[in-house]
């Protein structure tokens, strides 16, 4: 095995996002001061995750300064009722498993001279997580089971200021990426769905795969005032490409049927094997982002709204390839995604009770890109109402900031089942409403010398 990607499986191990907490699978939770602000931070950067937020405001900060923190993530199993392929037409309830994760994220800064400052920064900027809690008798099985994606970013960045108005910053980043997903799909040809466990399953299903890719970061800062102060930032989409995965399938069914002249799934098209390995191959295309804030500053108080754009519209497919295809059981797919783009808004404040003391609120409306006609049970989402409170603490170089974020989905209703085909095999989507929420808290300590 090689160094390096022994390398990417430890930083995995240590910086890995599994629960997407903004629309889609983007992850903001990149820093516990601009959380409790609601992630409306781009006018402000004022600590080491600009680095994140927009990279001009490195040159905001004296000295070296690190910083590092982690986000806890419950994510409370979201719950379905109505119909499925694989519930007859009958109304059913689910719930996904609960979930917990822990996000981290590590910046250093220094600043070089006095307009001139750089940097290095380390967080998972998307992350998707979901499972359900039977693989053999879900009534999602047949879609998904289980789904991880996890990413990393090392984001070397510089700022410069130009004048007393203007400041830039830009960063090169490196995303290594892995992906997980479990199926076990169905055929009501060949076996019995009502029985217990179904006989109608053909195999479990388990792919893994890892990949790296590059892109850019840029900002500015203008400082208008004394008070005020505009932050833009951008970072380029990432094309994700997971190649020579693990395709691995296990429990082939050995149950003779009439539909295969009395053949079993194993005897038809694994040579009587019960497990069987390919590789399989995919691209997910992880969005750009574009941000623009505003903030104002009256004595102790700080106010700060944000615009934040998420292109989501690259992503329009994906498609698995596996290397060996035992068609019709298993076979290359390309799935429909069509999302579309989408803009949050994102308001926070803090107030400076005393000179090391701040208290912060933040409320942001996230919608979502997912369409209700590719909305399918690996990302049930829903636009969402954002809630944030938090406060830090300066105890001579040290900082600590501490935030508590509340995710509530709207219920969402989505009719898009479709019918089963006519070799038997089951269909996808559903018809019926999701609900869900979240609790996040996050916690940071910072040091300057």
């Amino acid at each position: 095995m090689r160094i390096g990607k022994v390398s990417a499986v430890l930083l995995v191990l240590i910086f890995s996002a599994t629960s997407a907490m903004a629309a889609g699978f983007r992850l903001p939770e990149a820093g516990a001061k601009a959380m409790g602000m609601g992630f409306a931070f781009t006018a402000q950067a004022d600590d080491p995750s600009a680095i994140y937020f927009n990279p001009a405001g490195l040159v905001q900060l004296e000295g070296n300064n690190v910083m590092v923190g982690a986000t806890y993530i419950r994510e409370n199993g979201g719950e379905f009722t109505g119909t499925t392929p694989l519930s007859s037409g009958a109304t059913i309830s689910e719930t996904q498993k609960d979930l917990n994760f822990i996000v981290p994220n590590a910046y250093f800064t220094r600043k070089a001279s006095p307009n001139l400052a750089y940097g290095v920064g380390i967080f998972s900027p998307f992350g998707l997580g979901q499972e359900y809690k039977d693989r053999n008798t879900s009534f999602f099985r047949n879609q998904v089971t289980k789904i991880d994606l996890q990413t990393i970013v090392v984001n070397p960045t510089i700022a410069y200021k130009v004048n007393e108005v203007l400041s830039v910053g830009a960063g090169i980043d490196f995303l290594w990426g892995r992906a997980k997903l479990a199926k076990t799909p169905v055929n009501f040809a060949i076996g019995d769905n009502s029985a217990s466990p179904p006989t109608n399953n053909l195999y479990i299903l388990d792919l893994e795969a890892d990949g790296s890719t590059w892109g850019y970061n840029f900002g500015a800062l203008l400082q208008l005032s004394k008070n005020a102060k505009i932050g833009f930032s951008h970072r380029s989409p990432f094309h994700l490409k997971l190649k020579d995965g693990d395709v691995d399938l296990a429990n082939i069914s050995t149950a003779s049927r009439a539909g295969l002249g009395f053949a079993s799934v194993s005897t038809a098209f694994f040579g009587g094997a019960t497990v069987f390995h390919t590789k399989g191959s995919t691209t997910i295309e992880l969005p750009a982002t574009t941000a623009l804030g505003l903030a104002y500053t009256i004595d102790r108080l700080t106010v700060e709204a944000d615009m934040d754009i998420t292109w989501w519209s690259s992503y329009n497919h994906l498609l698995i390839e596996i290397k060996d295809q035992k068609s019709p059981v298993l076979v290359t797919t390309d799935t429909p995604k069509n999302w579309r783009d989408v803009v949050a808004l994102r308001i926070g404040a803090q107030y400076k009770v005393t000179d090391p003391v701040a208290v912060r609120l933040g409320y942001a409306y996230d919608p979502s890109p997912v369409p209700a006609d590719t909305m399918d049970p690996s990302l049930p989402d829903a636009d969402r109402q954002n809630f944030m409170v938090g406060g830090g603490y300066k105890y001579g170089a040290w900082t600590f900031d501490l935030s508590y974020f509340y995710v509530l989905k709207k219920d969402r209703t989505v009719n898009n089942q479709t019918a089963t085909s006519p070799t038997g095999t089951a269909g996808t989507g559903f018809n019926g409403t999701w609900k869900g929420d979240a609790h996040l808290v996050a916690f940071d300590i910072g040091y300057r010398f």
